[in-house]
């Protein structure tokens, strides 16, 4: 396959991925268009390449910008604005776990949290209070160590996972 069939075949599986990570396909596209571009791109790049609306590029632009995962930058002797991709894989990684933790773990922590106040009286409000505490436990867990992981530096993290995975093939 030529340069240009892979590119496509890339954006749109970034798309696809994106959609199951919780955010739309087309600010997936659009992030990954930015991340392989070697020149920062206007809202009029962007739309050509993928096909999209100026709203929707305008829109998603703006939810990538409050992400961080985007900057905006201006050329010299041009009107329009120019889009550039953080391009550090590690920051991306980092910025999108950050996201998502505020965005679903936090509220269903908070949920769990409250979850606790229930008086015990009666066997299922009980059995609620068990369960609910226990998921909690294990939410917290797995926010403490998502935390640590986005502040982590890379290497630290690579070099674990390398450990990890070499234990268990002994």
């Amino acid at each position: 396959m030529d340069f240009e069939g892979k590119k496509k075949e890339f954006l749109q599986t970034w798309g696809t991925f994106g959609s199951k990570w919780g955010i739309n396909k087309a600010m997936a596209q659009i992030h990954a268009l930015l991340l392989i571009a070697p020149e920062p791109l206007c809202t009029d790049d962007i739309m050509d390449e993928l096909h999209i609306s100026r709203g929707n590029v305008n829109m998603n632009v703006r939810n990538l910008l409050d992400w961080g995962l985007v900057s905006k930058i201006h050329k010299e002797g041009e009107r329009k604005e120019f889009f550039v991709a953080e391009k550090e894989i590690w920051k991306v990684i980092s910025i999108v776990t950050a996201e998502r933790r505020k965005r679903e773990i936090d509220p269903v922590i908070t949920l769990l949290q409250e979850s606790q106040h229930v008086e015990k009286e009666n066997e299922e409000q009980k059995e609620f209070k068990k369960v609910t505490g226990e998921l909690l436990q294990y939410t917290e867990l797995a926010d403490s160590l998502l935390e640590t992981l986005s502040k982590s530096e890379q290497n630290w993290f690579l070099n674990g996972i390398r450990k990890l995975f070499n234990r268990r093939k002994s």
